[in-house]
C-alpha cells in the first residue's frame, strides 16, 4: 500500500509538471495603457486583510494569462485567475497596511499584452467574517425557491439557515443580527403558521409578532422596533421599469422580548402617514424611521416622498417619546438633487455615521435604477453623496460591520437585474473607498448564478443554528404577544 501511494504521488507530480510546461509564459510583450477588463472589477480597490481570495476572470478571448502580485505569480491557461488559499492568506498577512501592485499579462491572438497595473490597498481594519443574505430570483415570483444563507467572507464556506424545501416554499424575511452578534438574531417566516424566529445563543423560539417586516434590536437586546406593512406589488407599463412595490398601510411598533408585549404610540400609527424602516440609535435613545404623507396609490406613487425622522425611546421604562424630530428632508438638502425619498436608515455602531438610500420616490428602491446611497455625519450634519460608491443602477440595502469601518450593500450595477453584495471601506476620516464585490471560489460564479443576493447583513461570527433547526421550531406553537 505504501508503494502504491508513492507511485500515485509520483504520477501526480508528473502530470502537474507536464501541465505547467504546457502553460505559455509571456515573451515579446506589448504594453497597454488600459486597465485589464477583469470581472469582478477588482482594480484599485481597498480590501480588508481577512477577505477571501479575489479570484477573477479577464473579459477577453485569451489563450493564457499571467498575474503577478507580491510574491505570487500565477500562470494559467484561459482567462481565469484563481489564488491558492494558503498563499493568499500569507500575502494578506504580509502586506496588511500596505499597497500591492497587481500586473496582468494576457495572450490574445498570439500576442502577449501587459495591461496597466492596478493596486490593492490592504487595510488592517478587518471586516466582520460572516455575511447572511437571501438568495431570491429577481422576477415577479418574489419568494419562489427562497433561501437564507450564511457565508464566511474569509473563505468560501456557505450554509443555509433557511431553506424553501423545509418550509413549504414560504416567504422568509431577511435575517438581522443584534449588533452583529451571532448569538442574538431574528428572521421572519411568513404565511399560515409562520412567525418571528428568535435566536438566543442557539436556542430558537417562534414568536407571534404579527406583520413584522423590517426590524432592529435595541442596544440591550430586550426590545425590537419593527414595522408592519400591507405590501402591494404593481407592474409598470414602461419598459425601463419592471416592478413597483408600495405600502398600502405601514406603522411602527416596539416589542418587549422579555414581557412579550407590544408597545405602540399614536405618533407611530398615524392614519395620515406611512411609517417604515425603524432602527434604534446605538445608544438606544432614539428610534429613527422613515415617514411620508399618505397619497392615493398606485396612481400617485411618484408623489410618495419619505423623509427621515426620529422619536425618543427610553430603554429603562420601555416608553416611546412624544415629539418627532425631522432628520433629513431631501428636498432641502441640495438644489443639485432630484431624488426626494429616503429609506433604510442604518447608523454605524460607533454612532458617527448615518447611511441611507435615496430614490426619486417610493419605498422599494431595489427596483429603482436611480437609487443611491448617501451618508450623513451625525456630528456635523454634512452629507456625503458617496459618488465613488454608487453606480448607474440600484445601490441599496446596507449594513455595517461592527467596527464601523466597513459596510455591505446590494448593487445591481452589472446588469440592472441581479443584486450582488459589495463591500465599502470608510476610513478614520470618514472617506469612502471604491467598493468591491463579494469574492467567489470560481471566477465565473456570477455569470452562471441566477439568484439575487438580497438584504446582506454582516455578523461577527457564525450563527449557532441552521435550516434544519428553523424547520423544527416552525412546528412549535408561537409565543403570543399582548
Amino acid at each position: 500500500m505504501r508503494k502504491l501511494n508513492e507511485y500515485i504521488k509520483l504520477v501526480m507530480l508528473v502530470v502537474l509538471a507536464t501541465f505547467a510546461s504546457c502553460t505559455p509564459t509571456p515573451r515579446d510583450v506589448q504594453q497597454s495603457d488600459e486597465l485589464p477588463p477583469i470581472y469582478p472589477d477588482y482594480c484599485d480597490v481597498t480590501i480588508p486583510e481577512n477577505i477571501a481570495p479575489l479570484n477573477f476572470l479577464l473579459r477577453a478571448e485569451c489563450e493564457a494569462i499571467q498575474v503577478q502580485t507580491g510574491d505570487i505569480t500565477i500562470n494559467a491557461k484561459g482567462n481565469e485567475v484563481t489564488f491558492d488559499m494558503s498563499e493568499w492568506k500569507e500575502l494578506m498577512e504580509k502586506n496588511a497596511g500596505k499597497e500591492l501592485t497587481v500586473s496582468v499579462t494576457a495572450l490574445i491572438n498570439d500576442q502577449w499584452i501587459e495591461y496597466k497595473p492596478f493596486t490593492w490597498t490592504i487595510v488592517k481594519d478587518k471586516i466582520d467574517p460572516y455575511l447572511t443574505y437571501r438568495l431570491i430570483e429577481p422576477d415577479y415570483e418574489i419568494f419562489n425557491r427562497l433561501q437564507i444563507q450564511q457565508r464566511c467572507v474569509e473563505n468560501f464556506n456557505v450554509n443555509a439557515i433557511g431553506h424553501y424545501e423545509q418550509l413549504g416554499n414560504r416567504c422568509m424575511n431577511c435575517h438581522t443580527f443584534a449588533h452583529q452578534d451571532p448569538q442574538l438574531s431574528m428572521m421572519y417566516v411568513r404565511g399560515d403558521g409562520g412567525g418571528a424566529i428568535l435566536n438566543q445563543n442557539g436556542t430558537l423560539s417562534k414568536l407571534n409578532i404579527p406583520g413584522s417586516v423590517y426590524f432592529c434590536f435595541s442596544p440591550s437586546g430586550r426590545y425590537i422596533t419593527y414595522s408592519t406593512q400591507k405590501i402591494i406589488p404593481a407592474f409598470h407599463s414602461v419598459a425601463s421599469k419592471r416592478l413597483e412595490v408600495y405600502d398600502a398601510t405601514s406603522n411602527v411598533y416596539v416589542a418587549d422580548m422579555q414581557e412579550h408585549r407590544i408597545i405602540s404610540s399614536p405618533l407611530l400609527c398615524d392614519s395620515l402617514k406611512f411609517e417604515t424602516f425603524p432602527t434604534f440609535s446605538p445608544d438606544g435613545k432614539y428610534i429613527y424611521y422613515c415617514s411620508a404623507d399618505t397619497v392615493s396609490l398606485p396612481q400617485d406613487i411618484q408623489k410618495l416622498q419619505y423623509c427621515l425622522v426620529r422619536i425618543p425611546f427610553d430603554e429603562q421604562t420601555g416608553t416611546i417619546g412624544t415629539e418627532i424630530e425631522e432628520v433629513i428632508q431631501l428636498a432641502d438638502v441640495s438644489q443639485q438633487h432630484t431624488k426626494q425619498s429616503v429609506c433604510h436608515p442604518r447608523i454605524s455602531p460607533d454612532g458617527r455615521y448615518l447611511l441611507y438610500t435615496v430614490a426619486d420616490y417610493g419605498t422599494f428602491p431595489i427596483w429603482h435604477p436611480e437609487a443611491d446611497l448617501q451618508m450623513m455625519d451625525l456630528q456635523t450634519g454634512a452629507i456625503d453623496t458617496l459618488a465613488i460608491v454608487n453606480s448607474e443602477k440600484s445601490d441599496t440595502y446596507h449594513s455595517w460591520s461592527s467596527n464601523s469601518r466597513w459596510f455591505v450593500f446590494a448593487s445591481k450595477r452589472d446588469d440592472g437585474l441581479y443584486g450582488k453584495p459589495y463591500f465599502c471601506y470608510i476610513d478614520k476620516n470618514g472617506k469612502a473607498h471604491k467598493p468591491f464585490c463579494l469574492p467567489q471560489k470560481h471566477p465565473t460564479f456570477y455569470d452562471n448564478n441566477l439568484k439575487s443576493f438580497n438584504a446582506p447583513e454582516l455578523g461577527k461570527g457564525k450563527v449557532p443554528f441552521d435550516a434544519n433547526d428553523v424547520a423544527k421550531v416552525m412546528k412549535q406553537e408561537a409565543i403570543p404577544f399582548k
